[in-house]
């Protein structure tokens, strides 16, 4: 087994490099750390690269477990405590990390039968609004997540803890293009629902049935004016009381339920 006891190590450099989107790019590569997440990513056949653990981690019964049932899965690499601090983004690590390969699939991939319930995050910057947004995706079974250019990369750190490993199981696509993508499945019959406060009918009076894209918009400035303006169907949360806004995670799971309950 490899051990790495020096944080001028290479591979610990190109790791440390993966907190920043270009690193991922580059290494195409992404970081996933702890216990439960890490067995989320096995369980469901994501391809892992190597895991690196440091003595943290065998200082309780679930560590020890983890560590024994991932012995034969893929590269185990043993690290100082040091290092782990180096390449650790936890406020509370529990002593084991992750490299995973990235999954970028594009917009051709997305299967358009059986009238296809998907999302587009339009500019969507929060790492935690795109993490409750993808974990509710998973929950909901939607059939994949459009990510428009200008949204948080979602394989942040921060993103995919906030996922709790449904990063793993929901299809990921993603558009150099949006407008010009939503014009093209808006031509093959899938109907755009845009979120807006203005012009728009409260999300309880659509109609969700058939192939649909449901567009959630940036946090500040909403759904992009030309996005509104092609859309099928602008809809809106009725809030009787006093807040004037939702923040997108929130409101984007409101929508997912209401329209899976009227599809069901």
């Amino acid at each position: 087994m490899l051990k790495i006891t020096s944080a001028r190590n290479p591979l610990i450099k190109e790791i440390k490099s993966l907190h920043r989107k270009k690193g991922r790019m580059k290494n195409n590569a992404f970081i996933i750390e702890g216990i439960k997440i890490i067995n989320e990513a096995i369980e469901n056949d994501y391809p892992i690269e190597k895991i690196l653990y440091t003595d943290q981690l065998l200082e309780n019964r679930e560590g020890v477990d983890s560590l024994n049932r991932l012995q034969n899965t893929c590269s185990l690499i043993y690290v100082s405590s040091n290092v782990f601090k180096e390449i650790s983004d936890t406020e509370n690590p529990q002593g084991i990390l992750a490299v995973a390969q990235l999954r970028y699939r594009t917009i051709d991939e997305i299967i358009l039968e059986n009238n296809p319930f998907l999302l587009y995050l339009d500019e969507v910057q929060d790492p935690g609004n795109m993490g409750t947004i993808i974990r509710t995706a998973d929950a909901f079974n939607i059939d994949g997540i459009i990510i428009s250019q200008g949204c948080v990369d979602p394989y942040n750190p921060k993103v995919v803890r906030a996922t709790m490993g449904s990063i793993f199981r929901t299809p990921l696509y993603f558009a150099s293009d949006g407008l010009d993508m939503l014009k093209d499945l808006r031509e093959k019959g899938i109907k755009i629902y845009s979120t807006s406060l203005q012009g728009s009918i409260p999300i309880y009076d659509a109609d969700y049935n058939g192939g649909l894209v449901l567009v959630i918009g940036n946090e500040s400035k909403g759904v992009r004016e030309d996005i509104q303006c092609m859309s099928n169907i602008l809809i809106k949360i009725p809030m009787p009381g006093k807040a004037e806004s939702l923040n997108a995670g929130v409101a984007a799971s409101i929508i997912m339920y209401e329209v899976l309950k009227q599809r069901m």
